[in-house]
């Protein structure tokens, strides 16, 4: 049977088109890669390397904007090609072939040039992918997508950490072999996005973008999109790198090889909210459900400043997986309802970019609170931050709700 008619088989009664469920597993391919090294990287660094958590505080936040500043770029050219999948195909592609790295990487600076190649091929992907769920997905199932294929790539996020505790465990805490292991999904992932998506026709209605990031393009994307932006930006300032949530578990005197079960806890919070809530904001008003997602965030800080032990922990990180899965997948849905069809992809680059920036900033500011002030400095310091984000999302509330479905 042809993978294209297995993956038509994956429609739900809504009626969500086989290309997002192919997406969907694509990005869980590719996650259960990436996690299986993620998980066991921070404690890597700090423990094997002996980096500070200053310095995997810099070093993430790093990562996260290099994927961010390429991805306004990508989402850009994505406009002027008229086409997605090529530009996804080739970001998933870089991050596969740079997998091989992370086992092979002696020192800190090979870590953080294979941290910098792989969030670039993320940063190629991520705007014309988000993109081509856009496209396909029908209106009225456009947060459900959103949240399905959100929902499917965590899945790979909590798989990977589980499979590195497992291999950690049989390998007796041998980091290599783990990262080789992680390179075969990875590859998978480009195979599949190859063979199974197929990208819709360019509408003829749509006008033809020259220039995507020229001021007259970009005046093209409204005000409500603006502040979509202006709101998910203050948002990611609120949170900072999953990293810190594995130093916190090596903190509490975790063992190291089940560190990992911090992301899968996560993930899995994340994974089982996330496609409910889509469908719940193809329903409801999306801001409310953005506000409630930074109350989750809000409470996660707190219980992890505040209760230092293995309950807290694992009820910290639970409460941080779930304001994940309520918002991650509903901010992309927000982008798709307010930008032109026509300049998406650079709507999700320019998104992608702003956020990535507030995110470097956020774990530079929380590895430099850490190294000041300990854990509960960190987590206190994200929780006055969730303050002052839900002032600002209450203050704007007005300006959003406007172009909400409720």
């Amino acid at each position: 049977m042809k993978i294209a008619e297995i993956t038509s088989r994956f429609r739900t009664r809504q009626g969500i088109p086989a290309g997002v469920w192919a997406l969907g597993f694509v990005s869980l391919l590719m996650d259960l890669s990436s996690e299986m090294i993620h998980a066991l990287l921070p404690v890597y660094m700090v423990t094997v390397l002996g980096a500070s958590p200053l310095a995997v505080g810099f070093i993430e936040g790093i990562a996260e904007a290099v994927a961010s500043i390429t991805k306004v770029f990508s989402g850009a050219l994505s406009d002027w090609l008229g086409k997605r999948k090529f530009l996804a195909a080739l970001g998933y592609g870089l991050a596969a072939f740079t997998k091989p790295i992370f086992p092979l990487a002696t020192s800190i600076g090979w870590l953080v040039a294979a941290r910098f190649v792989d969030r670039v091929g993320k940063g190629i992907r991520g705007a014309p992918r988000d993109a081509l769920v856009a496209d396909i997905a029908p209106p009225h199932l456009r947060g459900a997508s959103f949240g399905l294929r959100q929902s499917l790539d965590t899945v790979g996020a909590f798989l990977g950490p589980l499979l590195a505790i497992g291999l950690m465990w049989l390998t007796a805490d041998h980091f290599q072999a783990v990262f080789w292991i992680a390179v075969i999904p990875a590859f998978l992932s480009v195979a599949l996005i190859l063979v199974a998506v197929k990208e819709p026709e360019r509408p003829k209605k749509l006008r033809q973008i020259r220039m995507p990031l020229h001021r007259d393009e970009l005046r093209q994307l409204s005000a409500s999109y603006w502040w979509v932006v202006a709101a998910a930006t203050v948002f990611t300032l609120a949170r900072f790198s999953e990293a810190f949530l594995i130093l916190r578990a090596q903190s509490i005197g975790l063992a190291l090889a089940l560190v990992p079960i911090v992301l899968v806890i996560m993930s899995l919070a994340y994974s089982l909210s996330a496609y409910p809530v889509g469908i719940l904001s193809d329903r409801m008003n999306r801001v409310t459900i953005l506000i409630f997602g930074l109350l989750l965030l809000l409470a996660a800080d707190l219980v992890l400043a505040l209760v230092p032990d293995t309950i807290g922990l694992g009820l910290g990180v639970v409460l941080w997986g779930l304001h994940m899965g309520v918002t991650q997948g509903l901010l992309a849905t927000l982008v798709a309802d307010t930008a032109p069809e026509e300049l998406r992809g650079t709507a999700f680059g320019m998104f992608n970019l702003m956020t990535g920036l507030a995110l470097l900033v956020a774990s530079v500011i929380a590895g430099a609170l850490w190294d000041m002030a300990g854990a509960q400095g960190t987590f206190l310091g994200g929780a006055a931050f969730s303050v002052l984000t839900l002032v600002i999302l209450l203050s704007i509330r007005l300006q959003l709700s406007g172009q909400e479905p409720v």
